[in-house]
């Protein structure tokens, strides 16, 4: 495809250059960066309009157009994080270590920038703003494919972005939006080897697998959360309850949602009737096992299948459980490996489940939704990692670089 060879090529020539930019350098063009998305906010919400409009002629849910929605709070937030990524230390140069070896060798290990970074995401313009921060900060040229739902906010954005790194020195190329839209675009970008050194997806789970699946370029797998809270017998029934309001009905539609609740079988019968109460009030659906579905009126009975499920919306599947063996058990069976919490005042509890639950964010009497590169100090974040290579969590900084080995000789040979 000619738009992703031009645009390809000119990322892979910036990318030279922002790798070798002082920190000071870099700073100085993320803080421009935010100047200009708050000066040109009209500009960008009058092309969120545009989205939105198109989003509800084609009936789009609810959770995914408060997803694409844009207003000044999140413009603002939009241009907060990227100047805390700008007040955070840069990893590029970082000596990880320098070790002498008997032949008088020294060889040590040092942070360099990845290079070029493909993101293929869906209707989120504040990923657009996210990642030009974080991938530029960490010395790297990205190329943005966002999804059609989206594609007059991210144009206005990475316009108003580029109109920032010109001003800042910065050329043509570090920061380029892929204005096709088109999946032949997406799947072009799959086998973009030429240019590209890795290629991280963010959406749902049907755009995750199919990266994961058809990509040869390198991928980092991001993003499906289907999360868990484990209401432990020895919970404070205050903390689960708000806990779980929070962390199901706050933005539903983000990846750090819960999307199951796990509750010991010796609280069930007290606890469950009032919790699903106030979740009702909330209009979320409740699927339960039989257990809850006995106790819980409006309950409808779960499927096998509702435990995989990652709703992003207002339903969420419950089951009761007869240990925290058990819940970690299902949880591990289960999960995407993004987030789980478990709720409970035994401290013995609280660190088996820390050990035992195998997923990228443990938490211990705390919602899921804290997992976030902003929440986490990182300014914003490139994606949440559900893999375990490489990069594991939120991706700030750090994740977005790679390494490699310095050696200082003093005439040695082998």
């Amino acid at each position: 495809m000619k738009e992703l060879d031009i645009k390809g090529k000119l990322a892979k020539k910036a990318s030279s250059f922002i790798a070798r930019m002082s920190s000071d350098g870099k700073r100085s063009a993320l803080r421009e960066i935010a100047r200009l998305l708050e000066e040109k906010y009209e500009t960008i919400l009058n092309a969120n309009s545009k989205d939105l409009a198109e989003a509800e002629k084609n009936n789009i849910s609810g959770p995914l157009t408060d997803r694409l929605r844009l207003d000044i709070g999140r413009i603002s937030s939009m241009a907060g994080g990227i100047r805390q990524i700008a007040l955070l230390d840069d990893p590029v140069g970082e000596v990880l270590n320098m070790k002498r070896r008997p032949n008088g060798l020294l060889i040590g290990q040092v942070r360099v920038p990845i290079g070029v970074i493909g993101i293929i995401y869906e209707a989120r313009p504040n990923v657009t703003a996210d990642a030009s921060g974080l991938c530029l900060m960490a010395g790297n040229a990205v190329l943005l494919r966002g999804g059609r739902e989206a594609i007059n906010s991210n144009i206005a954005i990475v316009g108003i972005i580029n109109e920032a790194l010109s001003a800042s020195g910065v050329p043509a190329g570090a920061v380029q939006l892929v204005e096709n839209t088109d999946r032949e675009s997406a799947l072009g970008m799959m086998k973009l080897n030429r240019y590209l050194d890795l290629l991280i997806p963010r959406g749902g789970g049907g755009l995750i697998r199919t990266v994961v699946e058809n990509s040869t370029v390198p991928v980092v797998e991001t993003g499906v959360g289907n999360c868990h809270a484990y209401v432990d017998r020895s919970a404070d029934p205050v903390m689960a309850a708000n806990i779980i309001i929070n962390a199901k009905t706050q933005r539903p539609g983000v990846c750090n949602a819960i999307e199951t609740l796990l509750v010991h079988r010796s609280i069930a019968g007290s606890f469950l009737p009032e919790i699903c109460e106030r979740l009702h009030r909330h209009k979320v659906e409740i699927r339960g096992d039989e257990t809850v579905t006995g106790l819980v009126s409006s309950a409808v009975q779960a499927t096998e299948e509702d435990w995989y499920t990652e709703y992003l919306d207002l339903k969420l599947a419950v089951r009761v459980v007869d240990s925290t063996d058990q819940a970690i058990e299902h949880i591990n069976t289960y999960g995407s490996g993004h987030s789980e919490t478990i709720i409970t005042e035994s401290y013995t509890n609280s660190q088996k489940f820390l050990a035992e639950v195998d997923s990228a964010a443990v938490y211990v009497n705390a919602s899921t939704r804290f997992t976030d590169g902003f929440e986490f100090g990182f300014g914003a974040e490139i994606g949440i990692s559900t893999q375990k290579l490489h990069a594991r969590g939120p991706m700030g900084l750090r994740e977005l670089t790679s390494t490699k080995y310095v050696i200082y000789g003093q005439g040695q040979v082998r």
